[in-house]
This record gives structure tokens, C-alpha cells and sequence, in this order.
């Protein structure tokens, strides 16, 4: 007998695709347990195809949630409710029993590490919000591999959700259907639940038609149980939950048990004129420019720059000892302003096609447009807004001619946006800061041969890097692997318009995962620095750049962009044990002429390197006091050594 719902239906009356005799048992109690709860209309399981797709996108068309952009072939327009436009690292919780289990005990106020919920304030705000929650609704079920099916390094989730744009993009950013629950069979998920969190009828009328809840969001990981509860967003890493919920929130806790390492890192692969190649793993915080990064077209003679992914990497010790990293995702979720042409011609070209973007001004010739898109308005195209709102560019009134010459570009706008929103003078964007494309991977003109290899491509390099317009150089290369991890423990940089935050704060961003670690840092930087335990592990170099150095004018150093090809040129050869180095208080610099500026006028490499004594004595006297403050306890005495040891050698300066 089928099982019964409270009103009597049976489950497989609501299944309009698919059928719930095709999954297996343990999907299938994870479907109807939440149906139950959630009390849905129709249940819908994804068979990710292009038929099924198509027939989503032309649903969300019929009800205005998407718009078709006819410039391009099967790209696609969303506007979000204004009040769901980013993450909300205030509404994003971990619930374990312990609360150190998550984040470390500050000696004052609260942790900046993330946030920490208890049980039974989470099982109370489960309750309040779950119940009936999408009613008048479909539940998508939507199978996903985390990572190229059948790797040894690749995760399954299943999330059910009551968005269908949730369901076009995650079949752009994951491996999603059908073959993902062939591939499962009997084996382990995690289970992610989502919901916009506005059950039908409506109580009020949406903005944009698009369905959100802002007073009640809360994004919620469970670690013990394997789950990812989010309700109330709509937007993307809040409702993607293959994203940073699971990409890194709850797969850097799997990484822990497992002995791997989930990092918020793009993989590049660089092959020199000799057709030597090299991959490295980068951190930097998000919209700092790791997708220009990703895509960079070099411009060093004979050199070329391959793509495996721009901003997660899974990465694990083969038995040879080499560490092997995947792209767990299948797409780029890009962000749009101060891309272009010149910043990042393979992002232009990956987005021509397929794709959706979101909160991205709109133009009357069925394009799209944004601040720094650096593409003039033919005559007589008119532009609307992220708003809805007809728009000119006297409406914006921003200096963006500096925005679009920034050297990394995916970009500072949405910080310049921010630091100048409270000036009388200062318009309306046309696009949100925060505004993004959802793109394939395979797109990219520059996707590397092996970016799908099951096994990983070999990391030989690990590049840290942030926004600092002052005291900190080009580039340093670590002594040691201590030092390394202590070097990603010690990043700072300008605040993110991928969040919530306001304004030009420097602020501290161990790692480019604050806001993203799955459980307490101190026991993921012990984690980072047992990597040096392992047997015949071959370590990569570690490095750290800082391509926005600014001279006393306020202008940027360093011109950027493809030139920043020099600089990787640079550690390639150090890892070859080649390439002048010069020992300073914070690490190697480049010596004399071994980074290569033929070509390039108008560098000063004085000021690019110049390391201050007194810049770096109070930089090192804020990262204790950070680490010490927040940290407390659970910091590594490995760590402790290396700002005692980095405070004597800056003292000797």
C-alpha cells in the first residue's frame, strides 16, 4: 500500500515527472518525509535533459520570473525582490551539539569565524518556518554530483526545492538528473532542503515576481546529519546549496574526517613556451578578482593559461603524494560588473550562450549591461535596471572610467558602489554589485584538457592573495609550509559586495573562508598544517600577491589583468628551483631582474616591493591580536611560533 499522506493522498498522485519507485529508499524517505512537511501540490524529478529544462525556462517566462534575452541563444534574465540580492552571513548557521565544535570560543563578544545555532533553537526555528511551507507549490527533486561523476573525490547531494530557477541553475553549476541516481544507488547524500518560504496563496504581492521571505531567511547546516536546510532566499549560494553550503561549508567538515581539503580556491593550469605545465590553487575573497584570474589571457610571450575552475577546489594526496585537486562544480556563477572585453575576454565569450544572469541591467535590443562593461550603447538602445526602471548613464554619475582600468576587475565596483552610496552626487547603477551570470564551464574558450579528469590535476603551487591598497607587496613566497598556512591565517583585505557588508573596511579574511568554514578554525588551520605529516607528501610552494597596491596618488602600481602572467611566471620558476629570490622579515621577493618586465613601462618595482618596517610591526600586531582574540584557544602553537618568529625578523629590519 502506498504510503499516506495526513489528508489521505498517497505520495505518487503529486509525482507530475518521474516516478518515486525510480529512487532509491533512502532518497525516496528523504522525499516523502519532506513532503509531508512541506505539504507541496505536485512533486517534480529532475531528469536534468534539455526537454525538461526548456520546459522550466519557458514556464518561469510565462510567469514573469525570467525574461529571454533574444541578442543571445537561450540566455535569460532574472530580477530578484531588492531585498535578496547576496549572502546573508547573519542568517547563516552551523548546528552541532557543541558550540566550540563550530566556531572557536573568543576571548570577547562573538566570533567572526562564522555562526553557531544550538539544537533546540534550531529545531524551533525549523518548526516555525517548514510546516506547509510550499503549498500551492512543486518540489523539485534534483539529483546533483558535486565534482565529475564517478571521481573518487566527488560528493552527491540531493536537494528538494520549491524553485524552479534554483533548478535551471543548479543543472548549470552541478552534474544534475537522472545518471547522478544510477551512480547513488545504495550509497551516502546530503540531503538539502530548500524553500522561498511563500506558500500559496500569497499573503502579500511579490516584487519582480520573484518569490522571497527576507524576515524569516535562515541558511542552516546540520554537519552530523548531512544536511543543508535553507528557507527564505532565493539567491543564489543561499539556495544553490551545492554552492558554498555544501561546496565548502559542509564538504570542508567531510575534508576533516577524510583527510582532504575544501577550499575556496580557483584551479589554473599555466603551460610555459617549452609546453612545461603547472597548476596552482588560489584563495582570494570573493568578487576580488579570482575568475579574471581563472580566464586570464597571458600577456608573457608563448605562455598559456587553462581554466579548471574559479572559485572552489577539492583537493587530495594521491598515494604518490602528489596533491590532487578537482573543480567540484560544473559552471561559473561570475560577477557581472567590471567584466569585459578587456578585464576578461573568456568570461564574455563563455556567457554569449546558455546562461543565466541575474540582476543585470537589461537593454532594448535584448542584451545586457553593466557598470564596467566597457561597450558603448548603440543609438537609440535604451537601458532598464536591475529595478525595472528606465536608465541612462547620467543616471549613474560614478567616475567608472577608474572601474573599469582597476587591474583585477571582478571587481571593486561593488565596493566602490557601497563606499560611495551615501554621497548626495552619486546615482543608481544600472546593475546590482552584487549581479552575476550562471554559466557553463565547458563554455569557456580556455577550459583546460583535464578539467574533468576523475583523478585531479596535480597542484604544485597555492597562491594567497587579497585587496591592499598599501604596505604589502607584489608577491612573497613562503619559508615554509608552517609559514604558508600561517600566511593564509594572516589575509586581510577590502569587504565584498558578495555579502551584506558597507564601505572600503579592511578586513580580515583567513584563508578567503571566514565566512565559509564548516566547523571551528582553529582545528582546520591544525588540519591545514598536518598536511605537512603525511607520508611523501610533496608540498606545494605557497605564495601571496597583492595585485592593488596603490602609490601615494592613490593610482594602482601594478597594471594587472593578463600582466599579472608575469608574476605567475615568476613562481613557476621557483617551484623549478629556478628564478632569482631575495630573503626579506616576510618571505622571498623577486631579486633584480628575475621578474620578467620586458615590455612594461612605467613600473616601479621600489614601490611594488618596498617593505616598511613599520607597516609590517603593526600589521603583525593586528594579526595576533585577531588570531589571539578570536582564535583563543584552539590556535595552533605551530601559528603561535611563526608571529613570534615573523616579529623578530621584523624586528631585525
Amino acid at each position: 500500500m502506498p504510503p499516506q499522506l495526513q489528508n489521505g493522498l498517497n505520495f505518487s498522485a503529486k509525482v507530475i515527472q518521474g516516478t518515486l519507485d525510480s529512487l532509491p529508499q533512502t532518497v525516496r524517505e528523504f522525499v516523502e518525509n519532506s513532503a509531508k512537511l512541506c505539504q507541496p501540490d505536485h512533486i517534480h524529478i529532475c531528469d536534468g535533459s534539455e526537454e525538461e529544462n526548456r520546459q522550466l525556462l519557458d514556464h518561469m517566462e510565462e510567469h514573469g520570473m525570467v525574461k529571454r534575452l533574444k541578442k543571445y541563444n537561450n540566455c535569460w534574465l532574472a530580477l530578484t525582490d531588492p531585498r535578496d540580492v547576496a549572502r546573508i552571513e547573519s542568517k547563516t548557521v552551523i548546528i552541532t551539539q557543541e558550540q566550540r565544535d563550530t566556531v572557536p570560543i573568543p576571548k570577547t563578544g562573538l566570533s567572526q569565524l562564522g555562526r553557531w545555532m544550538s539544537e533546540e533553537d534550531f529545531e524551533k526555528a525549523f518548526n516555525a518556518r517548514f510546516p506547509g511551507c510550499m503549498a500551492g507549490r512543486t518540489m523539485y527533486v534534483i539529483p546533483f554530483s558535486m565534482g565529475p561523476l564517478g571521481s573518487p573525490l566527488s560528493k552527491i547531494g540531493i536537494e528538494l526545492t520549491d524553485s524552479p530557477y534554483v533548478v535551471a541553475s543548479m543543472r548549470i553549476m552541478t552534474r544534475m538528473g537522472t545518471p547522478i541516481l544510477e551512480a547513488l544507488g545504495d550509497g551516502e547524500f546530503v540531503k538539502c532542503l530548500h524553500s522561498v518560504g511563500c506558500p500559496l496563496p500569497l499573503k502579500k504581492p511579490l516584487v519582480n515576481n520573484w518569490a522571497c521571505n527576507p524576515e524569516l531567511t535562515l541558511i542552516a547546516h546540520l554537519p552530523d546529519r548531512r544536511e543543508i536546510i535553507s528557507f527564505g532566499s532565493g539567491y543564489g549560494g543561499n539556495s544553490l546549496l551545492g554552492k558554498k553550503c555544501f561546496a565548502l561549508r559542509m564538504a570542508s567538515r567531510l575534508a576533516k574526517e577524510e583527510g582532504w581539503l575544501a577550499e575556496h580556491m580557483l584551479i589554473l593550469g599555466i603551460t610555459d613556451p617549452e609546453g612545461q605545465k603547472k597548476y596552482f590553487a588560489a584563495a582570494f575573497p570573493s568578487a576580488c578578482g579570482k575568475t579574471n584570474l581563472a580566464m586570464m589571457s597571458p600577456t608573457l610571450p608563448g605562455w598559456k593559461i587553462e581554466c579548471v575552475g574559479d572559485d572552489i577546489a577539492w583537493m587530495k594526496f594521491d598515494q604518490q603524494g602528489n596533491l590532487r585537486a578537482i573543480n567540484p562544480e560544473n559552471g561559473f556563477f561570475g560577477v557581472a560588473p567590471g567584466t569585459s572585453v578587456k578585464t576578461n575576454p573568456n568570461a564574455i565569450r563563455t556567457i554569449q550562450q546558455n546562461t543565466i544572469f541575474t540582476n543585470v541591467a537589461a537593454t532594448s535590443d535584448g542584451g545586457i549591461y553593466w557598470e564596467g562593461i566597457d561597450q558603448p550603447l548603440a543609438p537609440g538602445v535604451r537601458v532598464t535596471s536591475w529595478r525595472n526602471k528606465e536608465w541612462t548613464p547620467e543616471d549613474g554619475k560614478l567616475p567608472l572610467v577608474v572601474v573599469v582600468l582597476h587591474p583585477t576587475g571582478a571587481t571593486c565596483l561593488g565596493q566602490m558602489l557601497r563606499g560611495l552610496s551615501a554621497l548626495p552626487v552619486v546615482g543608481e547603477p544600472c546593475a546590482h554589485p552584487n549581479s552575476r551570470f550562471c554559466t557553463p564551464a565547458s563554455q569557456c574558450p580556455i577550459i583546460d584538457p583535464a578539467w574533468e579528469d576523475p583523478q585531479g590535476v596535480p597542484i604544485e603551487g597555492i597562491i594567497f592573495g587579497g585587496r591592499r591598497p598599501a604596505g604589502v607587496p607584489l608577491v612573497y613566497e613562503a619559508l615554509s609550509w608552517q609559514h604558508g598556512v600561517f600566511i593564509g591565517a594572516a589575509m586581510r583585505s577590502e569587504a565584498t559586495a558578495a555579502a551584506e557588508h558597507r564601505g572600503k573596511v579592511i578586513m580580515h579574511d583567513p584563508f578567503a573562508m571566514r565566512p565559509f568554514f564548516g566547523y571551528n578554525f582553529g582545528k582546520y588551520l591544525a588540519h591545514w598544517l598536518s598536511m605537512a605529516q603525511r607520508p611523501a607528501a610533496k608540498l606545494p610552494k605557497i605564495f601571496h600577491v597583492n595585485w592593488f597596491r596603490k602609490d601615494k596618488e592613490g593610482k594602482f602600481l601594478w597594471p594587472g589583468f593578463g600582466e599579472n602572467s608575469r608574476v605567475l611566471e615568476w613562481m613557476f620558476h621557483r617551484i623549478d628551483g629556478e628564478g632569482g629570490a631575495k630573503l626579506t622579515a616576510i618571505g622571498y621577493i623577486p631579486e633584480g631582474d628575475s621578474l620578467d618586465l620586458k615590455g612594461l613601462g612605467g613600473v616601479s618595482l621600489e614601490e611594488l616591493f618596498d617593505i616598511s618596517k613599520e607597516f609590517w610591526e603593526k600589521e603583525v600586531e593586528d594579526v595576533h591580536k585577531y588570531l589571539e582574540e578570536q582564535v583563543n584557544a584552539d590556535l595552533p602553537y605551530e601559528i603561535e611560533r611563526e608571529i613570534l618568529a615573523l616579529k623578530q625578523r621584523i624586528s631585525q629590519m
